[in-house]
């Protein structure tokens, strides 16, 4: 059980499930109220599509993948009134996470294959370019958080900018760009990345620490209590030959 009072809840922000919701990617919101819950938290998902308002109480935000045409659909409201209410709560101590097409459009911008430019948050350091072909395969990643797997499909190449910090760096995949090695992207309480598979199934150890953060904005005292990870991390042996 957690430390926290038996009230406290946590609450999951799915920013445009509708458009934004390829490659399983719902999965990650999956394990970051499973997790809360098998430490005896209350958590909800809110679902927030591009007419709704976001509500004040989202403790942590998620937006999923999706092709440019559904990037394009929700790219105003995102960078409009969404866009601002979004910067300011990550301000306060929000965590998010954005996979592939979501990550893309929390940079400056993303220019499609067409040269068509579509406006991104700013929240992360970056931009975008498509490209007519693809990067797919398995990922492994060194992290701050230890090895990260995944899988990725994407054809845009994200750049980031200078001094700006990666989720990790590639030592199996492609990753943001195919040539400098980098994978994903952090700032502050905020990750971007590529990997689906889904990204925090496999990965327990950035779900906690989205949960951590998000649990903290309500309490700065809150501590998260350790769970068994023997499955997660069994999803992570595939990789080890490839290591070298």
């Amino acid at each position: 059980m957690s430390d926290l009072p038996g009230d406290v809840q946590v609450t999951v922000g799915w920013l445009y499930p509708s458009a934004l919701s390829t490659y399983g990617d719902r999965g990650n919101v999956q394990a970051l109220v499973q997790r809360a819950r098998w430490r005896g938290l209350k958590a909800r998902v809110v679902h927030i599509e591009p007419a709704s308002v976001i509500p004040e109480d989202i403790d942590i935000y998620f937006i999923g993948g999706g092709q440019d045409r559904a990037q394009a659909q929700v790219a105003e409201t995102l960078v409009g009134t969404h866009g601002s209410v979004l910067r300011a709560r990550l301000a306060e101590g929000a965590s998010l996470l954005a996979i592939c097409g979501g990550f893309q459009l929390l940079c400056h911008e993303y220019v499609t294959v067409r040269g068509e430019r579509i406006a991104g948050v700013g929240v992360f350091d970056a931009v975008t370019h498509g490209s007519r072909d693809r990067l797919v395969g398995n990922v492994c990643a060194n992290t701050r958080w230890g090895q990260v797997v995944g899988f990725e499909n994407h054809s845009g190449r994200t750049w980031l900018g200078s001094g700006t910090e990666p989720l990790g760096r590639v030592d199996v995949g492609h990753g943001n760009n195919g040539e400098d090695g980098t994978e994903g992207v952090t700032s502050g309480r905020a990750i971007g990345s590529y990997l689906h598979g889904a990204l925090l199934p496999r990965n327990p150890a950035i779900t906690d620490w989205l949960l951590q953060g998000g649990l903290r904005r309500r309490d700065p005292t809150s501590e998260l209590t350790r769970l068994p990870d023997h499955w997660e991390r069994a999803t992570h042996q595939p990789f080890a030959h490839k290591r070298g």
